[in-house]
């Protein structure tokens, strides 16, 4: 009836090591990911990823399936992004704050001017933001984020301050959008409402809630995955707890008490 998956923990030197006692004991580790290995590997179009900040990420793009394809990728990438847990002075970088040209960004990049063209925006709990493909972005410390993306491993970073890691310029900027990003998907959540944040058409994803709305679990089909956000979620009556994805085919198999809440997505 489901399947559970298996928990990667990932630690980043922009991890954090006060990770809420729910994700587990991971004795003072700096975690910066928590994601769930599909059995299915890389033909799994769909990957979930907790992440937890405690500096600036990379600036950084991603491209769309076309131009991933032509470099070798299986596909693009598009994610998004719940906030969960947001410290003062949080934000996430998406996008221009004014058009640009590639040229600009290409120097900008060089000489870390490229920090101050990014539109930051003060980030709060339950803000979902949507980021296409081409999009410059960067996600800033003190935020706990669970990110819905399409499952490659395709990244290009434009700025790290001066990390000693690779950079792509001639490759992010070729796919790059020069300019301001705005979505109409970007939304504040009701932490006690269901709703469809995504309809394709790379996946979708809802939030859900209880009392489940069955208008969306009648939506959902093939494989699905159910990342609790919250205790009081099961699947076919096995408890599924925070920190921990599974695998499904039958969505009204769901069960979410009061007070709880769930993300679930599935192939478009």
């Amino acid at each position: 009836m489901l399947t559970r998956l298996e928990t990667i923990v990932v630690e980043k030197p922009w991890g954090r090591t006060d990770i809420p006692r729910d994700f587990g004991d991971f004795g003072g580790r700096r975690v910066g990911e928590i994601w769930f290995s599909n059995p299915a590997g890389i033909d799994a179009p769909i990957l979930v990823k907790f992440l937890f900040t405690s500096e600036r990420l990379s600036i950084q793009v991603h491209p769309d399936d076309v131009a991933a394809r032509a470099a070798g990728y299986p596909r693009g990438k598009e994610e998004c992004w719940l906030i969960l847990d947001a410290q003062p002075g949080a934000e996430l970088g998406v996008g221009l704050n004014r058009e640009s040209s590639r040229e600009e960004l290409h120097n900008a990049a060089l000489d870390g001017g490229i920090v101050d063209m990014i539109d930051w925006r003060p980030s709060k709990v339950d803000d979902f933001v949507y980021n296409r493909s081409g999009t410059i972005h960067a996600i800033g410390p003190g935020l706990t984020v669970v990110e819905v993306q399409q499952n490659v491993d395709c990244t290009y970073r434009l700025y790290d301050y001066d990390r000693p890691r690779q950079l792509h310029l001639d490759e992010g900027l070729k796919v790059s959008n020069p300019g301001p990003a705005d979505d109409p998907r970007d939304a504040v959540v009701d932490p006690h409402a269901n709703c469809m944040l995504v309809n394709g058409p790379h996946f979708h994803l809802a939030h859900l809630a209880s009392p489940v709305d069955p208008a969306i679990l009648a939506q959902a089909n093939g494989d699905l995955t159910f990342v609790p956000l919250a205790a009081g979620c099961r699947v076919a009556g096995e408890s599924v707890a925070l920190g921990e994805a599974v695998l499904l085919l039958d969505p009204t198999a769901i069960e979410i008490d009061d007070g709880g809440r769930a993300l679930l997505t599935w192939p478009a």
